[in-house]
């Protein structure tokens, strides 16, 4: 057995090891020969860090306690490939893998799951939905994986609806009802995400708009909606916040308005995604670049109110705006 794996597998059983980010010369990191025995190496020090004597805060952690961490580490991944950060990429797709270990080593201490039926999963899921590469059918072009894939979920379809129907025979029976094709989806992801997935569920069952042009009237029929109410605002119609203590300004609007209003900007939103969905433009992804360049510019602004000796709260809106025009200009130029 090589010395590097004899290190390795041994550092599951030490009960005073200490994983560092410089660690003793004596425990630096050997070399792994195979990318195998580097994953294994994670998995060992995750049940290291989980079993009696390990880490006190890792112990105490459960599957609810490490979910904010998850959706954390997906949108750091997303950062770094968003600011073509290639050198810090790594270590976020680390720490993204790290909840998948937390995960798969919690769920086989409760005998539900391990990290081999994880990779098992995976690795089934990847040969199937790939018969072009690993089975017999033809694709040359991304056209024609895509045309496979179409024809895939056709069978799979029909091999659900067979198992649904033959479901709901015994639910009918059972006095219950068959399962929704929007069964699956998480609430719990963020909003664009799950307006994208469901309008995307919904239009495998042929419920969609024909075309863009229909997307675009419906943006004008909510909009036209959503000013209808409007019309009943209090005087003197919609206003931002005023500045100073929080809350301090602020309109007092009738609940039931204010009810009827978040439901037009809602139905807003989600004729948004879908136009995003027909473009093949990611929703999420779209609005977090947006709201960095907003920050961007913002930050840009401020930054030249202080050299100027100026702040934000003594600058006139036209300065403001004749900057924010000026920060505009200026990445143009970059």
């Amino acid at each position: 057995m090589p010395q590097e794996r004899s290190w390795f597998i041994a550092i599951g059983k030490l009960p005073d090891i200490r994983i560092a980010r410089t660690p003793p010369a004596h425990l630096q990191w050997l070399p792994m020969s195979t990318t195998g025995e580097r994953f294994e190496r994670a998995v060992a020090i995750m049940e290291r860090l989980r079993a009696p004597g390990g880490c006190p805060w890792d112990r105490e952690q459960t599957f609810d306690s490490i979910k904010p961490y998850t959706l954390e580490e997906t949108y750091e991944v997303l950062e770094a490939i968003d600011n073509r950060d290639w050198e810090e990429l790594p270590g976020e797709l680390g720490d993204l893998l790290l909840q998948v270990l937390f995960y798969s080593e919690m769920a086989k201490e409760q005998g539900s799951f391990s990290i081999d039926d994880v990779l098992d999963r995976l690795s089934r899921k990847l040969v199937d939905r790939h018969p072009h590469v690993f089975g017999d059918t033809k694709a040359e072009t991304s056209a024609d994986v895509k045309r496979n894939w179409e024809a895939l979920k056709v069978e799979e379809r029909k091999k659900r609806k067979k198992e649904v129907e033959a479901g709901a025979a015994e639910d009918s029976a059972a006095g219950k009802s068959a399962p929704s094709i929007l069964a699956g989806i998480s609430s719990a992801m963020p909003s664009l995400l799950e307006a994208h997935k469901l309008s995307s569920r919904a239009a495998q069952a042929g419920f969609d708009w024909p075309d863009m042009e229909s997307l675009f009237e419906k943006l004008g029929e909510e909009t036209k909606e959503l000013r209808e109410h409007l019309q009943e605002f209090p005087a003197p119609g919609p206003r931002p916040e005023g500045r100073g203590v929080a809350g301090s300004g602020r309109q007092i609007i009738p609940e039931e308005l204010r009810a009827r209003l978040e439901e037009e900007v809602g139905d807003l939103f989600f004729v948004l995604v879908n136009i995003a969905r027909y473009l093949a433009v990611d929703p999420e992804s779209a609005l977090r670049k947006t709201n960095r360049k907003f920050r961007r510019r913002f930050q840009w602004m401020e930054q030249r109110l202080h050299e100027r000796g100026s702040t934000r709260e003594n600058a006139s809106m036209e300065e403001l705006e004749s900057l924010w025009q000026e920060a505009k200009h200026q990445e143009k130029r970059l």
